[in-house]
């Protein structure tokens, strides 16, 4: 377990899982936390990131920051989205070796495996394919954030581990309607539906792909349990050169039973339309989670109720939305 007086650096403190990271750690009884906005530290700039770790020199770093965004975004971006996402990763852990941070966890994303691997996606399938091409550039960086983490255990030995989250949602989303995820484009269609008094709801493809969501509390869970375990016990179950962990709750839906739920939830009366002409995706996209079980976690929140408290969160928030 850390220690309660650990200092402990969030980098993405803001984002929606750092944010869950900060408030569950908070909650625990950690008070030694670090923080620092984009504003007071650029995470691409590796003179800025140098003297921040040689000032605070924290005793645990979590890397959840990321350049991030949706289909259109990571294919409008791809220089970007590799670039900036290479350059923090290898800032932040080149700069915790550098002052003694023996203990990190990098979190990474489930589109770092092929985009045909077999499902349910172990974490041996990594590197046995092509990747998705939409989002190549960001899935490069991520698998080089792995990399980098195993490459400094082997030469350091230092304590560094990576978690690959399925499809996030909750609190602190991007509900932009063009920009964001399935889940939180969906609620916003459906509320501005249900607003408008409109008669019909229109959504991308046929609904019959199938996909697996993890709320952002879970994975803030998930993140606490994997860096409080021991080295002892994380190597148990990973590997030198294939260390990586998969989060997920092991159970997906189809976009249909997705869309469903959630025209529930938010109460819309109207009728669902599916245009077929637009594309579904991979049929398939879920993780197998037996290694995290082994290691003495699951998820906890069903999707149902997820998806209420995301969208409640949305209601208290909604006028940040507006002008999006």
């Amino acid at each position: 377990m850390i220690d309660l007086n650990a200092k402990i650096y969030i980098a993405g403190h803001r984002g929606m899982v750092g944010a869950a990271i900060v408030k569950q750690l908070t909650d625990a009884g950690h008070q030694n936390l670090i923080m620092r906005s984009h504003a007071e530290l650029d995470l691409t700039d590796q003179a800025a990131v140098r003297e921040f770790m040689q000032q605070e020199r924290p005793d645990v770093v979590i890397l959840a920051a990321a350049k991030v965004g949706g289909i259109h975004a990571n294919n409008e971006y791809p220089a970007e989205f590799i670039y900036q996402n290479l350059m923090i990763e290898s800032n932040i852990i080149h700069q915790a070796w550098a002052v003694g941070c023996q203990k990190l966890l990098f979190l990474g994303s489930s589109c770092i495996y092929p985009k045909f691997a077999e499902q349910p996606i172990q974490e041996s399938a990594l590197l046995t394919g092509i990747l998705e091409a939409t989002n190549e550039p960001y899935a490069i960086a991520k698998i080089a954030g792995i990399k980098l983490c195993e490459s400094y255990n082997r030469q350091y030995d230092t304590d560094y581990r990576s978690i690959m989250p399925t499809n996030l949602y909750g609190h602190h989303d991007n509900f932009h309607l063009e920009n964001s995820h399935v889940i939180p484009a969906m609620i916003r269609k459906f509320h501005d539906a249900k607003v408008s008094q409109s008669a019909t709801v229109t959504l991308w493809g046929t609904g019959t792909a199938k996909r697996e969501f993890l709320h952002v509390d879970d994975m803030a869970a998930a993140s606490i349990h994997i860096i409080n375990l021991t080295k002892e016990q994380y190597q148990s179950n990973t590997a030198p050169m294939l260390s990586h962990l998969n989060v997920g709750t092991g159970i997906d839906v189809t976009i249909k039973e997705l869309a469903e739920t959630i025209q529930e939830v938010v109460g819309f009366k109207g009728n669902i339309v599916w245009d077929s002409t637009k594309p579904d995706g991979t049929p398939r996209k879920l993780m197998n989670v037996d290694k995290i079980k082994a290691l003495g976690w699951q998820a906890k929140i069903n999707l149902r109720d997820g998806l209420t408290d995301t969208y409640q969160w949305f209601l208290d928030n909604q006028d940040a939305f507006r002008a999006q």
